[in-house]
């Protein structure tokens, strides 16, 4: 259903420094990054930009973004990366159970607030 997406970010540099290292711990990368009239802009994934960001400020509202992880051992990396980097805690690595057996996930606020998941389907 969805192609690819994103959202502006309050400080670009700030921001595709914490991306460039919490994504890479699930095998993504940025990919693609050039200037708009509006300002710099950065897309992440793996094949084709799937996750962009762009300088501009702030998107308003918190935005809910979850991420595809390959194994429960890549949501616990993205998770650690991501509060070494200046995220901030929003639920630590594990089963949630509430939405299925095996969805093992960990949140995290970005440095604008979004609340970013790295999620993992795998059974154990």
């Amino acid at each position: 259903m969805i192609d690819h997406f994103g959202l502006s970010v309050a400080d670009y540099d700030k921001s595709r420094a914490f991306y460039d290292s919490v994504l890479a711990t699930l095998g993504y990368r940025r990919m693609q990054e050039f200037p708009t009239p509006a300002g710099m802009l950065a897309g992440y994934g793996d094949g084709k930009p799937e996750f962009w960001i762009n300088a501009g400020g702030r998107s308003t509202g918190r935005l809910h973004i979850a991420f595809a992880a390959k194994s429960r051992a890549d949501v616990d990396a993205f998770y650690a990366k991501a509060l070494e980097v200046g995220g901030r805690d929003n639920g630590a690595p594990g089963l949630r159970q509430i939405y299925h057996p095996n969805y093992y996930g960990a949140f995290v606020f970005d440095l604008d607030g979004h609340n970013i998941e790295a999620v993992c389907h795998a059974p154990g």
